[in-house]
């Protein structure tokens, strides 16, 4: 059986990679390709304690919470009722809404990069994409974004810390720019252009 493949979408809150979920798996299903959404923090057990933290019901340390985040990526990957190894083994293509990226971004605000690198090597291991794409918008565009499509403020969406992690995110590309295939794609315009967009970027991978 032929495996599926891992397409992941990155970006900063705000950047509209959720809402390019749903056209490029409805894309992908019109080539005939089993085909399934994702996205992290999962809604498992400890993506559910992650949520919590992020909405404010629960307080962590950044420390902590970049632990937890590395430990419900496992699951993700490994555990037995919907676990992405798994699934791609069985010929599905998932996209998912962010994946390790986000944690060397997010997290080396507060922290080193090699150890979030480290904390997440196991599902390195496991799992690579075969591409993620990044939804590179101005800082002032997610912004307004969050603004106008979010009623609860996360505890990342703060202007100065979304400016440090885009600078994250690409210090991370250049890091791992021989082991990690990443398309840097325009995430401003409609929904139909940056659609068009991540086409262009994500299609080579099924040629």
């Amino acid at each position: 059986m032929k495996k599926g493949k891992f397409i992941v979408l990155e970006g900063i809150d705000g950047s509209g990679k959720s809402s390019q979920i749903g056209p490029l798996v409805k894309r992908l299903e019109g080539l005939g390709l089993p085909c399934r959404a994702d996205r992290e923090p999962t809604g498992g057990p400890v993506g559910s304690l992650i949520r919590q933290i992020f909405t404010g019901r629960v307080t962590a340390d950044n420390r902590v919470i970049a632990a937890l985040y590395a430990a419900d990526r496992i699951d993700h990957l490994v555990n037995e009722v919907d676990g992405l190894c798994a699934a791609i083994d069985q010929g599905v293509t998932v996209v998912s809404d962010r994946y390790y990226f986000s944690s060397y971004a997010y997290h080396s605000v507060d922290m080193d990069m090699e150890w979030v690198i480290h904390a997440n090597s196991v599902s390195a291991g496991l799992l690579r994409p075969a591409l993620t794409v990044f939804l590179d918008v101005p800082v002032e565009t997610a912004l307004d974004r969050i603004h106008k499509n979010r009623l609860v403020e996360e505890i990342f969406d703060q202007e100065d810390r979304l400016r440090k992690t885009r600078e994250f995110y690409f210090k991370a590309f250049d890091r791992l720019k021989d082991v990690e295939r990443v398309a840097v794609v325009d995430g401003s315009g409609t929904l139909e252009e940056v659609a068009e967009r991540v086409w262009a970027a994500v299609s080579p991978c099924f040629l």
